[in-house]
């Protein structure tokens, strides 16, 4: 099947796919959109919200946010190892795209912070029900296909990309299977690469980042998002950019246990396999720093431990912090849980103890050295902690009662970068030169983050992905025009 009409081919329909579709389809593009899954959306659809600053939304909420505090916030964070003019384009963008999505249909939660030290850059749409969670990001993603359709964009579903086509140096088309393993060649002017990056493929998760998924990193394994993408862009000679992993932490069993999940995301003692501290507990409530703490220690394990006082001060009172992404906001199905999870299960991911040496047992931490942690941990909850300087209010000693341990482990949301771009998302060689006819967006060239993901900015992974896709289309439109005018 060849096509010589076609003006922009779209290499998979997740966030930033779609987002490019709808832009380049609105600027006159005639566009075709291949996806290797059965349904559009990708992972945003299992998402929540996307990043964006001096929206609509904030503003509305006097939010003191403004464009130049952010793009400063983000460039220390790298300490300018990113592409400046890349990060000054995607912060320019995302307030005007919360206010593109709203004129599409969605309709806004609010903009919120993720955890206390973070900013209100996270926008989280709301559900039919009128508010938030889990899936919020499909909201988006409906939104998005239907403008597609709307605008005439074609797509081919359980058509996986295979190759690139190149012709004097410029990309001017795909090879594609069909789900009937059809193997069908498309034409176009421009292609634009957006496959989510390699997660679920653990060799590329090695090779680009040294992580062993399931050895020193975790992975939810979402399907499809295995580096097809960066691989045919370097095929044809795109450069590598900064590439890592979005980190986080939860509880082992968090999919099944998520009162246990919240509990074990409090600021209480942590301590690695060796029975030591190795960070200042307040700091869990940003999980890429505790991920990247966690993945330094043995096994790529940690416990936090708390005692009877502390699971009655949060039954009480709450949690000491709630990040919005986490379920239960309350300690009522906990108890519960806990004896779900010791007759369904029976492990040492969770335990409920009587003593220190019973839990050492159990959890194969070192008993001379947690017996001295808690000793310390202790004195410094009655006086001050020497060690990592814990705000006093959250040291909490181990001391009464039942004894509870939690296994925290790292675990990766998906990848970060891999294909090179600049502000116009336009693939870049290793000369530093515009490859012609290639633009890629999303998670595939999501090089903003140098070794850490900017958690401190909630909402970047889907924030990029839309805003590049977005950026993308338009490119890839204006490039269309300019070829068609020569």
């Amino acid at each position: 099947m060849k096509n010589n009409e076609v003006d922009i081919l779209i290499v998979a329909a997740g966030p930033a796919g779609l987002a490019a579709a709808v832009s380049a389809a609105s600027a006159g593009a005639k566009v075709k959109v291949f996806e290797k899954m059965k349904t559009t959306g990708g992972t945003a659809n299992m998402a929540m919200g996307p990043f964006g600053v001096e929206s609509r939304v904030q503003k509305n909420q006097i939010e003191p946010l403004t464009k130049k505090m952010v793009f400063e916030i983000f460039m220390d964070y790298s300490h300018w190892h990113t592409d400046s003019r890349l990060v000054k384009a995607y912060v320019d963008k995302s307030g005007d795209t919360i206010n593109w999505l709203e004129d599409l249909g969605v309709e806004w939660y609010g903009a919120v912070r993720h955890f206390p030290d973070s900013q209100a850059t996270w926008h989280l749409p709301k559900l039919s029900n009128g508010t938030f969670g889990h899936g919020s990001g499909a909201v988006i993603m409906k939104a998005l296909k239907d403008k597609a359709d709307e605008l005439g964009v074609e797509f081919f579903l359980e058509t996986p990309v295979k190759k690139l086509i190149t012709e004097n140096g410029a990309v001017v088309g795909l090879q594609a299977v069909t789900a009937d393993g059809e193997e069908i060649e498309e034409r176009g002017k421009a292609v634009i690469i957006a496959t989510g990056g390699f997660g679920s493929n653990p060799q590329m998760v090695f090779e680009e980042t040294g992580y062993k998924l399931f050895e020193t990193l975790y992975s939810f394994m979402i399907p499809g998002i295995d580096g097809d993408g960066i691989r045919m862009a370097r095929e044809i000679g795109a450069a590598k950019d900064n590439v890592n992993m979005e980190m986080c932490i939860a509880f082992t069993k968090v999919m099944e246990y998520e009162t246990i999940d919240a509990v074990c995301r409090q600021p209480n003692l942590l301590v690695n396999l060796d029975g030591n501290r190795f960070f200042n507990e307040y700091q869990l409530c940003n999980t890429t720093y505790a991920g990247n703490a966690i993945t330094r220690q043995r096994g790529s394990a940690a416990y936090v431990i708390f005692d009877e006082s502390s699971k009655r001060y949060y039954e009480k009172y709450g949690y000491d912090f709630r990040a919005l992404d986490v379920t239960p906001s309350n300690m009522d199905n906990f108890d519960a849980e806990v004896e779900r999870y010791t007759e369904e299960i029976n492990g040492n991911d969770f335990i409920v103890v009587d003593s220190i040496e019973e839990l050492a047992e159990k959890t194969g931490i070192d008993f001379e050295n947690l017996c001295y942690t808690i000793d310390e941990y202790n004195k410094y909850c009655d006086s001050y902690d020497k060690l990592y300087h814990k705000d006093p209010k959250y040291m909490r000693p181990i001391r009464k009662g039942k004894i509870y341990a939690g296994k925290i482990i790292p675990i990766a949301f998906g990848s970060l970068g891999g294909i090179k771009i600049n502000e116009y998302c336009e693939a870049i060689n290793a000369n530093e030169n515009i490859i012609p006819g290639l633009y890629a967006a999303g998670s595939d060239a999501n090089s903003l983050n140098r070794d850490s993901y900017t958690f401190v900015l909630p909402g970047n992974s889907m924030g990029f992905a839309i805003n590049s896709g977005r950026i993308a289309g338009e490119s890839a439109a204006d490039y269309v025009e300019y070829l068609k005018e020569q």
